[in-house]
């Protein structure tokens, strides 16, 4: 069984439309994702160094 579901950045974008992609892919609300990605840069940073990848990594729609 292949999974043809892929994760895109998404044009409804705030910044660079990670945490809008990701929200689209898991069928969750951004705005739930973007409070955790907020959460995990005050948690210590690492939130900061793993959007950057996704912005980088993750194709735009």
């Amino acid at each position: 069984m292949r999974l043809s579901k892929k994760i895109y950045r998404s044009r409804d974008k705030m910044i660079g439309g990670v945490c809008a992609g990701i929200g689209e892919y898991f069928d969750v609300d951004p705005t739930v994702v973007r409070l955790l990605c907020v959460l995990a840069v005050l948690m210590g940073g690492a939130g900061i160094v793993a959007y950057l990848a996704a912005w980088i990594i993750i194709p735009q729609a």
